[in-house]
């Protein structure tokens, strides 16, 4: 079985299946150590449980318990975010945006206790993962990455304003004027050659 895996690659499966392995074999030699394996791993869980308030109501947990819970999802959180790539955290699209606000909201039923604690655990890594494989499919189709992504829209060509692009990026005069002297820095709309509305919803600008 061990040359069927990689070294320093065995897959979760792999390694449950060995612990299964040694346990079975311990419970063979020693025949009461299953039966203070399962005491231990009971006490172990109860433990856990009273900790962590896992079967507790939300109204019904302590400052103590909710606390532990925000250590837990912290940590779990940064290293999932580990697992995601360093865009995801840069809002730079609605399609990056809208992970961090519903990962913000389903962790926090982790730590108010008002959803299962593993089980939200679970889905915040599973959103961070298909944010990432999403990513990948945009890199590698342009067409999939305008879908969840979007495209810049010209608002400016040659110091003309397209008015309809304007109106359909909800973008007035004073937003233009506005970004044109803090982006740009000038304020004099015929010494653009370009602006456009980033899918970030920023506004770029090209100076003649």
């Amino acid at each position: 079985m061990l040359c069927l895996f990689k070294p320093g690659k065995r897959s979760f499966y792999a390694m449950r299946w060995f612990l299964a392995q040694a346990v079975l074999r311990l419970a063979r030699a020693r025949p009461g150590f299953l039966r203070r394996y399962n005491l231990t791993m009971n006490a172990f869980w109860n433990f856990f449980d009273m900790l962590l308030g896992l079967g507790a109501e939300p109204r019904d947990l302590t400052f103590l318990q909710i606390s532990l819970r925000a250590i837990i999802v912290f940590l779990v959180t940064l290293i999932t975010m580990r697992l995601g790539h360093k865009r995801s955290l840069s809002r730079k699209t609605p399609f990056d945006a809208v992970l961090l606000v519903i990962l913000a909201a389903v962790l926090s039923r982790a730590i108010n206790g008002s959803a299962a604690f593993f089980a939200t655990l679970g889905g915040g890594v599973v959103l961070v993962l298909l944010h990432r494989l999403f990513a990948r499919f945009a890199f590698y189709s342009h067409r999939f990455g305008i879908l969840v992504k979007g495209q810049p829209d010209i608002i400016v060509r040659d110091g003309e304003c397209d008015f309809p692009m304007m109106r359909h990026n909800h973008v007035s005069m004073h937003d233009l004027e506005e970004d044109m002297r803090l982006g740009a820095h000038i304020d004099d709309l015929s010494k653009i050659r370009l602006a456009r509305v980033e899918r970030s919803g920023d506004i770029s600008f090209i100076k003649k």
